[in-house]
């Protein structure tokens, strides 16, 4: 399930590059012109505040398609990605590019995943952790308690002018990032994620960018209308409390707030047996707990299951691009952490972690 859910993130990641293209339009609303074109500068805490409540309304209105490319941990990949707003109704269609193929398409907080030579297509709720301006709704703002927002120039990227904004984090306990936010339009066109020492742990940019246009509803969402054939499995999670199911959490990473605790199928969504949470439920069947934390920027998950000898061989920590993962046994229960934040953040979260009962 930690696996299933692993590579969804990474796939999240790769329509958070497109996402997070709307981050910046802000910045011309607020007058920041001077300041983004004077090299590196200090954006105040008042308007850095007025530039993130935007950034909803922004990724709400716009609309753009474009190929995306990320590279992280050595690896590469490619996603071609058609965002479009209509009203109030918001599609996205994902592709990846590399590897097996398989395409993730949006309509409002459902999300379709198809992998075409399996057969077989999962349906499951948005995962408000899977984009930039979803994070934004849980404590963003206190953002600027922990990060400041820096002018840094200019650049061209994918053949588009573009200013560069640096948000600084202001402890250890979390990144920073490095922001191309076009000109014309103020879409970002690239980003970066940075360790402590200015590194690049994980960079995503735009090849090649169309803003704006019509795509076809109906093309958009055609893929999740054709599955005849296909193996259907819809995913639930079921809310809960960390203190309800026998955990506290006694740790305090600054910034961070819990914003879901749910329960899941332990062996995931992808198994034959079982098409719901209710399900695995009623059956008697062993559950995964998910809880989520996130300083309104990025975020950490903890998974608590059901300690397995078989399964769950050895204590690990591996680290892939800004993506830190920690796995260790605590009592008759197996914990992993996962989140796109520093090793010792990771540890304070790990370490915070309480068997009550």
């Amino acid at each position: 399930m930690v696996a299933e859910l692993v590579a969804a993130r990474s796939l999240a990641r790769l329509s958070r590059g497109a996402l997070l293209s709307l981050v910046c339009v802000a910045s011309t609303v607020m007058g920041a012109e001077t300041a983004l074109s004077s090299g590196d500068t200090l954006i105040e805490q008042r308007e850095t505040k007025a530039w993130f409540v935007r950034i909803q309304e922004a990724a709400s209105k716009r609309s753009y398609q474009g190929t995306v490319i990320v590279s992280s941990g050595g690896t590469v990949a490619s996603s071609r990605i058609t965002h479009h707003a209509e009203g109030r109704d918001q599609y996205e269609r994902i592709e990846s590019l590399d590897g097996q193929p398989r395409l993730v398409v949006r309509h409002n907080d459902q999300i379709h995943t198809i992998w075409p030579e399996r057969r077989l297509a999962m349906v499951e709720p948005r995962d408000q952790t899977s984009s930039f301006p979803g994070l934004v709704q849980a404590g963003g703002d206190q953002l600027t308690d922990f990060y400041e927002l820096r002018a840094s120039g200019g650049e061209r990227v994918a053949g588009r002018d573009a200013h560069v904004l640096v948000l600084r984090p202001r402890d250890a306990h979390r990144y920073g990032y490095r922001l191309w936010a076009d000109k014309a339009t103020s879409l970002l066109l690239r980003t970066e994620v940075l360790n402590e020492r200015g590194s690049v742990l994980e960079s995503s940019a735009f090849s090649d960018l169309t803003v704006g246009g019509h795509p076809s509803v109906d093309n958009l969402l055609q893929p999740v209308r054709k599955l005849d054939g296909f193996r259907v499995v819809r995913t639930t999670a079921q809310s809960t409390k960390l203190s309800a199911e026998g955990w506290n959490f006694s740790g305090k990473v600054p910034g961070f707030q819990q914003i879901s605790c749910v329960k899941r199928p332990l062996d995931g969504p992808l198994r034959v047996a079982a098409a719901s949470a209710a399900a695995v439920q009623a059956a008697g069947e062993p559950q995964m707990l998910q809880v989520v934390y996130s300083d309104g920027l990025t975020s950490v998950s903890v998974f608590i299951e059901p300690y397995r000898a078989e399964r769950h061989t050895r204590p690990m920590h591996t680290a892939i691009g800004a993506t830190q993962t920690l796995m260790r046994r605590q009592g008759e229960w197996w914990v992993t952490l996962l989140g796109d934040v520093p090793a010792p953040t990771l540890r304070l979260f790990a370490e915070g972690l309480e068997r009550s009962r």
